[in-house]
């Protein structure tokens, strides 16, 4: 049998015919390993591949509508209405971000809908699981399997006798095939042979079944492995938590069955939470006529989601030369840029006093919107006047103090509108002629003075 030996990268796969010290593609040292290849054997599996027929795309049936509802709201909603019966996805995030506790509740709520799941675990122990199902869940379902497994063939041999509805494999990087070209687990050449693998599983004509991959996470936030991966799943979920938070956001960078969309949990004892209303979760909520200094409300979009968000401020006389600015959930460049602004366009001096931002829930702000609502926090704060909970802002300020629109501003005013507001603050023109709304007050405004003035009467 013909043999041949090759350097493989360990971080991103290059391959060269003799030892590097340095990989020419990632740069990374001393990463080349050295790997024996059997050609025989890859012209072997080349010629056992099936050969699948040829269809035109107009013949081929659509099976769009032929998802798993898991009644998790959040959830559903980011993979687009329910998972899809014959797709493969991947979910990463940081540990203790709460991959695993999310999917054992998501394997609880398709079993009881009748569906059979397997939970192959490289990573825990079968009590581990059980453990973790006894505190998350009610009652464990008799669909849901468990298997302490790092061998991907062990697996798929599991998939043939439980004939399950629904694979899920955490993590991908701790599994390995004997099929494929020797390699530790974790390498580039095992992560996609194993994906590959779990692929035609998910895809198969005869008996296709819904694939759950968690992927680890690297030190920079981002999936571990090539960037292969994620182009063969389908899609691609990420995690998104503060340590000090109870707050996660479920984002999807990348769906082939529907848009990229956020979704909001809120991790407790029992579990993840799904958090169904967030224009509610993320503002406080106020007895009628109650006022607080530091408080403005604006509304973001998350997706295709308008969600209503509560800014607070605290101003604080300095008795340093150099006032505090922190933004807990805003970048402090974009902080300071807006103070500049209010001081030089609003006529509210900051150069003694310290300034700090963060948002009701932990809500990180991504977009121009909300920064009226920032600057009108702030206002507040400075003034000692709070500004009623039945009015919002929505709008860019300039380096000029003008007003600026922002996208989808109708979609933010209905928000209001169905949650109840009477007023809220916009750019001038933010809106086409002729479009009117039943119960809110929609206020117009050119500069950032103007709004000052007449929030405040002066």
């Amino acid at each position: 049998m013909k043999k041949k030996t090759l350097y493989r990268c360990s971080s991103c796969g290059f391959e060269s015919i003799k030892w590097l010290g340095k990989c020419p593609t990632c740069n990374s040292w001393n990463t080349l390993e050295e790997t024996v290849v059997e050609s025989k054997s890859m012209e072997t599996k080349v010629r056992q591949a099936s050969k699948k027929p040829i269809k035109k795309l107009s013949e081929v049936v659509s099976n769009k509508s032929d998802r798993i509802i898991t009644g998790i709201n959040e959830f559903d909603r980011v993979m687009g209405g329910g998972i899809v019966k014959d797709s493969i996805s991947i979910i990463t995030a940081r540990p203790g971000a709460g991959k695993s506790t999310l999917l054992l509740q998501i394997s609880d709520a398709i079993a009881q809908k009748g569906y059979k799941v397997i939970y192959a675990s490289g990573e825990e122990s079968d009590s581990q699981i059980k453990n973790r199902a006894d505190r998350i869940l009610d009652k464990i379902h008799e669909d849901i399997w468990v298997l302490q497994e790092t061998s991907l063939d062990n697996v798929l041999d599991a998939v043939e006798e439980i004939n399950p509805d629904m694979l899920i494999v955490d993590s991908i990087q701790t599994f390995t095939m004997e099929s494929s070209l020797p390699a530790r687990a974790g390498s580039p050449t095992q992560t996609m042979e194993c994906a590959n693998a779990l692929l035609q599983i998910a895809k198969n004509d005869k008996r296709s079944r819904a694939v759950i991959v968690v992927g680890q996470m690297t030190k920079n936030d981002e999936l571990a492995g090539l960037r292969a991966l994620e182009h063969l799943v389908d899609t691609v979920l990420i995690i998104e938590d503060d340590n000090d938070e109870e707050l996660r956001v479920l984002v999807s960078s990348k769906n082939r069955f529907g848009g990229i969309e956020n979704g909001f949990f809120q991790m407790c004892e029992k579990g993840v939470i799904s958090i169904d209303n967030p224009s509610e979760f993320f503002m406080t909520k106020r007895e009628d006529g109650e006022v607080v200094s530091g408080s403005a409300l604006t509304v973001i979009k998350e997706g295709t989601r308008a969600i209503i968000t509560e800014i607070e401020s605290l101003v604080s006389k300095s008795f340093t030369p150099y006032p505090t600015r922190i933004g807990e959930t805003l970048g402090k460049d974009k902080l300071n840029t807006l103070i500049s602004i209010l001081e030089q366009r609003g006529g509210i001096n900051l150069y003694d006093k310290n300034v700090i931002i963060k948002t009701t829930g932990g809500m990180k702000i991504r977009e121009q919107g909300i920064n009226l609502a920032v600057i009108m926090s702030i206002v507040s704060s400075v003034k000692q006047q709070g500004i009623e909970a039945n009015i919002a802002f929505i709008a860019d300020v300039g380096l000029t103090g003008e007003l600026k629109k922002v996208p989808s501003i109708e979609s933010r005013v209905k928000e209001l509108e169905r949650m109840g507001f009477k007023k809220v603050y916009v750019a001038k023109d933010s809106f086409s002629r002729g479009t009117t709304f039943k119960g809110i007050e929609i206020i117009g405004l050119k500069t950032l003075m103007n709004v000052i003035s007449h929030v405040y009467n002066n």
